[in-house]
Order: C-alpha cells, then sequence, then structure tokens
C-alpha cells in the first residue's frame, strides 16, 4: 500500500543523499563522572526474593567528550557497563539512579536535544512484513514535522535509501526468524536509516555490528565514519572489532565491570597501555588486547591473577588519565543550544496525522497474521463440523439449539481473548523504541490499533456466522439472523478487550494465556448453562461474565417470550420455561447490551492505562 504511495510521491529514483551531508546542529557531548547504581533483590533461600535489598554500582565515575565530526567506540566484555552508559548518555533510563553532569552543548537533556538525536537499539525492532521503502516512509511521515508535505517526507526516505546503500532491497520485505527478507547487514542499515531521517546531530549505536560479518560491518562503520565527517557526533557501543574498525575510530573507551580503563585517540591506546607495562608481545589485534586487559588478561604471563591487574589498570587511568580527561572537559565550555526548545515541545505531527499513518501501517503488517492460511482453514474447519453436528436442527430439538448458541459463546470468547492477548507483549520492543524517540502519542497508537484491528477480527466469525446459521436451521428470519450476528461481533469485540487489557497488565504471553483461560473458563462456568442452581456466595461472577450475557442475547435473538415448542406426548410448552432457557431468562436484553458494552469500553481501557508505562516520555 504505502509501496505505490511511497513511489507516487517521490518516484522510483534514488535521490541525491546530499541533503544529509551536514548536521542540522554541532553537538558536543560531555560527561563527567557518572555513576549508575541499581537496588538488587536478595535471594532467599526457600522465597525467590526477600525485602532485603542493596544497591550495586554499574557504572563507576565515567568522565570524557565527543565533539561534532569525532566516532567515540566504547569497548568492553559483556557486563562491563556499556550498554548502560549508551543507554544514560542517550537520556534513556527508565529506572536506577543515575548521577554526574552529562551535557549536551553545555545543556542538559531536553525536547530540542531530543529531536536532534538518534538511538540504534542492538536488536533491530522493525516489522517483518514491511518493504525497506515502506518502513522508511512510514519512519519519515511519523517523524519529520508537519511542516514538510508527504512528498518531501518520501523524499527523505528515498534520499536515507541511496546514502546507505539499500536501492537494490527496496522493494524486499524485512523479514523475521521465520520469514526470509533482507540480509542482516541490510536490516542494519535500515535500522540506521530510521534514525538518520531526522538528520541527527547525534547519534548513538548500541553494537550496530553485532552478528555481521567482517565486511558488512567494515561497510556499517565505513557509513558511520561518513555520517561523522558531515559534522555529527557519532558514540557507539562494541564488543570485539577488526583492528581494521578499531583504527577507524576517533576515540576509544575502555571499560571493564563499571570502571574506565582508558579514554583517548584509539591511535594511541597500546603506547599508553605500554607505558604502564603492558604491551603486545605477539601480533594481534589491538581490540582483542584490550579486551584482554578488561578481563584481566596479560599476554605477558597467562598464570597472573585477573582481578590484580585489572585493579592495577584501574589505578593507572586515574593516575596517568584522569587529570588529562579532566583538563579536556573543562576546556571546552562555549558551545551552547542554539534550538529553542519551547518550539519543540508540540508533537512533530498532528493526532490525526499520526493516527493515520498508523492505521495503515498497522493494516498492512498484521493482515498477514490475521487472514494467515492456518487461522482462516482453522475457522472454516471448524465452522463446517459445526454445521454438520448442528445439521437442519429445529425447535423441536431445543435443547441442541441452546447448546449451539452456547458453543457460540464460548468458542467466540475464546478465540479472539488469545489473538488479543499476544497483540502487546509482540508489538512491546517497536512501542518502546518508537515511543522513546517521541515519533507519535500513546492515544493515536492505541486507537489506529483498536480500529485497525475491527474489519480483521470481525470478518472470520461473521463468516462462521453465517455458514454455522444456515446448516444448523435457524430461523430464516433476516431479524432473527442480524441479531444474532450484532450479538456475536459484540461478544467478540469485548473478548478482544479482555485480551488486549490482560495482555497489556501482565505483558507475558504464557502467563497471560494462563490468567486469561482461568477468567474465560469461570465466565463460562457461571453463565447458566453447566450450573442451574449456583450458591448465592458466588453467583455474583455472572453479572461480570462476558459468555452470560452472550447466551442471553443469542437465545433471545431466536426466541421469543410466549414461544413454544413441542415437549413430548403431544403436548407444547413455553420455551422460557425450558430447563436451560430459564436460569438465563428471554428478558433482560437492554441490561445486557449495557453490560457488554462497559466491558468493551472497560476493558480497553485498562489496557491503555496499562501500556503508559511502556516508553514514556514526557513532552
Amino acid at each position: 500500500m504505502v509501496d505505490v504511495e511511497a513511489q507516487n510521491l517521490a518516484g522510483d529514483g534514488e535521490i541525491s543523499p546530499a541533503i544529509f551531508k551536514k548536521a542540522n546542529l554541532p553537538v558536543t557531548l560531555k560527561f563527567e563522572d557518572v555513576v549508575y547504581k541499581i537496588k538488587t533483590e536478595q535471594s532467599g533461600k526457600f522465597f525467590k526474593k526477600t525485602a532485603k535489598s542493596q544497591e550495586k554500582l554499574i557504572l563507576k565515575g565515567i568522565s570524557g567528550m565527543v565533539l561534532p565530526g569525532e566516532m567515540l567506540a566504547m569497548l568492553g566484555p559483556s557486563g562491563s557497563g556499556k550498554t548502560t552508559l549508551l543507554t544514560g548518555l542517550g537520556g534513556r533510563l527508565t529506572s536506577g539512579r543515575l548521577s554526574g553532569n552529562i551535557t549536551y552543548n553545555g545543556k542538559p537533556f531536553s525536547n530540542a536535544m531530543k529531536r536532534n538525536t538518534g538511538f540504534v537499539t542492538q536488536d533491530d525492532v522493525l516489522y517483518p512484513h514491511l518493504t525497506v521503502t515502506e518502513t522508511l516512509v512510514y519512519t519519515a511521515l511519523l517523524r519529520l514535522p508537519r511542516t514538510l508535505t508527504k512528498a518531501e517526507k518520501a523524499e527523505h526516505a528515498e534520499a536515507v535509501i541511496a546514502q546507505l546503500g539499500l536501492s537494490r532491497c527496496r522493494h524486499s520485505i524485512i523479514g523475521g526468524p521465520l520469514l526470509r527478507g533482507v540480509s542482516g547487514g541490510e536490516r542494519k542499515r535500515v535500522s540506521i536509516g530510521q534514525e538518520m531521517l531526522i538528520n541527527p546531530s547525534l547519534l548513538f549505536l548500541d553494537e550496530p555490528t553485532s552478528g555481521l560479518d567482517s565486511t558488512t560491518a567494515q561497510r556499517i562503520v565505513s557509513t558511520l565514519w561518513d555520517l561523522a565527517n558531515g559534522g555529527r557526533t557519532i558514540v557507539m557501543t562494541i564488543h570485539q572489532p577488526s583492528s581494521r574498525l578499531f583504527y577507524m575510530f576517533h576515540k576509544v573507551l575502555l571499560l571493564s565491570e563499571g570502571n574506565p580503563l582508558y579514554y583517548g585517540k584509539g591511535s594511541s591506546a597500546l603506547d599508553y597501555f605500554s607505558s604502564i607495562g603492558f604491551s603486545l608481545s605477539v601480533a594481534m589485534n589491538p581490540a582483542d588486547f584490550l579486551l584482554d586487559l578488561a578481563n584481566g588478561i596479560s599476554t605477558a604471563d597467562s598464570m597472573e591473577d585477573h582481578a590484580a591487574i585489572k585493579q592495577t589498570l584501574v589505578a593507572s587511568y586515574k593516575t596517568h588519565l584522569l587529570e588529562s580527561v579532566t583538563a579536556e572537559l573543562a576546556a571546552d565550555d562555549q558551545l551552547q543550544m542554539a534550538t529553542d526548545d519551547k518550539q519543540l515541545r508540540r508533537w512533530s505531527n498532528t493526532w490525526w496525522d499520526q493516527f493515520s499513518v498508523l492505521f495503515r501501517r498497522g493494516i498492512k503488517e498484521r493482515r498477514h497474521e490475521s487472514f494467515s492460511g492456518l487461522k482462516i482453514g482453522q475457522v472454516l474447519a471448524v465452522a463446517i463440523l459445526t454445521g454438520l453436528l448442528w445439521w437442519q436442527s429445529d425447535i423441536s430439538h431445543l435443547q441442541d439449539q441452546v447448546g449451539l448458541f452456547f458453543f457460540y459463546s464460548g468458542f467466540w470468547g475464546f478465540y479472539p481473548l488469545f489473538q488479543a492477548i499476544f497483540t502487546f507483549p509482540q508489538e512491546r520492543m517497536m512501542l518502546a523504541k518508537e515511543r522513546s524517540s517521541g515519533m507519535y502519542r500513546l492515544s493515536s497508537y492505541f486507537m489506529a490499533l483498536t480500529l485497525g484491528d475491527l474489519p480483521m477480527e470481525l470478518v472470520l466469525p461473521t463468516v462462521f456466522f453465517v455458514i454455522t446459521y444456515w446448516m444448523a436451521g435457524l430461523k430464516p428470519d433476516p431479524r432473527c439472523f442480524f441479531a444474532g450476528l450484532f450479538t456475536l461481533l459484540y461478544s467478540v469485540l469485548c473478548s478482544q478487550g479482555l485480551g488486549l487489557a490482560l495482555g497489556a497488565a501482565v505483558m507475558n504471553q504464557k502467563s497471560a494465556t494462563i490468567l486469561g483461560s482461568v477468567i474465560m473458563l469461570t465466565f463460562l462456568l457461571a453463565s447458566g448453562y453447566y450450573v442451574q442452581h449456583v450458591p448465592a456466595f458466588i453467583s455474583w461472577i455472572k453479572y461480570i461474565s462476558i459468555s452470560q450475557y452472550t447466551f442471553k442475547l443469542l437465545l433471545g435473538s431466536q426466541f421469543k417470550p410466549g414461544e413454544t415448542y413441542p415437549c413430548g406426548n403431544g403436548k407444547t410448552c413455553l420455551v422460557e420455561d425450558f430447563g436451560m432457557i430459564k436460569p438465563v431468562g428471554l428478558g433482560g436484553h437492554a441490561i445486557a447490551v449495557i453490560a457488554l458494552a462497559v466491558m468493551l469500553v472497560g476493558y480497553r481501557l485498562v489496557a491503555y492505562v496499562a501500556l503508559m508505562r511502556i516508553g514514556v516520555t514526557k513532552k
């Protein structure tokens, strides 16, 4: 859908990337004595957690500065604090206690700075069914300011595609673990391209070469080097770069267990460690040598005390480097932010623009899952089997017809519930990523998802009802048919809302599924079909049961008070006196409709409130 839109807006040729040659606003990033602490729960002998907690130091006084046109690489073994520091510098730490002085052109992190900052996470969080062009065009429509037309935004997306060398795969889908798409390097460049759309002055990248071969990693870092040459400030974490990559970094920060071991020019790192007694004894990648030192391993002696080496390196940093780092930070205090922060407190686009883009993107992505062959086949198979089992039943088989309506309420209670439960847990990473970038309001996202799912969620139950209604020989009255169909679709929306609320509140697919099963089974048991004489102390459950209200409305769509049925020996009895109908009754339809309406809205409000804790950013 957006492929055609993008081609109409910007054509199919490559756009010159000249508009991205220079940064909008050069940014000097300074961080001084950064300390980060988190509280950890102590494990008990019989219980997972106890009331006692301890503070753990993750970052232990780290300082440095990155100028426009420079690329800083943070090295260190796993658990050294690289990603934590990067996240803190990018203004994205939402827990723990961060202290120290972090400034951007002499000012703290702000809305203005946020709009000039790009952040590429280690995991490429992308929609698998969208093409490269669709991914970048949708991002451009959401992130670029409303002062630009749609055509100009699409032109920016085309410029990024050309600059990052993605023209060859522009019409290929992104893909995922079970869906073949672009390569890992191309996927990483798409993630970088999403941040490049805003032409950031400051770009953070977490492990941009992770899982890539050396040639692809070289291409990624070369692209970043070119971006730095355009006056941008680049900060990245990298685990084990090749020697070719290592010498491309302007500055290197080496960390070990949250302690800085080296900060300075990459070309001077080996000379520094040699001057304090740690020199290369064999020819090797300098990055590997630095990582060995960060792990407490010296090539001179394989039997050394690793802890003692780390302590020596930490002490050497404080003795030989800390003073020069402090002097460097003090020497550059003249730059100030030139952007008016007040002008950037508004969202980039209006609520309606955000909603319309998210609505189109959501339908484009989720239609593949909603209308998968497996789901369609499942519903059709159950529908045909149901129609055959209840084939041409009539009012003389009243118990069978009542059983069919109860089956409707049960099957279409569970099915949409489980479909909806997976929605937000699967979307969590994408929502957190995009919300932390300030792409859209939570309300526009939620409304787009809710309304976008309506046509997809209602098609299959409609097909199911049409097939089973006529196969089962229910009343050929249009009013009865449409009343039953309305009730079924109404029930689907309520069950979907419950699933959305559970998924958003729990955010764990397995736990939410178990909880949803227990709740829906409770609703079914209390709906008046299985147990007709429910004890008073637990009978209140039926008043919050989706199944009970659905069952009542389905019965009301087919039977009316005063209607009779043959009850044996040539006698006729009132339908409302039938054993499985009497506890539910054929009246009170208005109350049932209102109760379901409260649930339909209420469950979605719960889901919305639960989502507010994910990727929340103050504007």
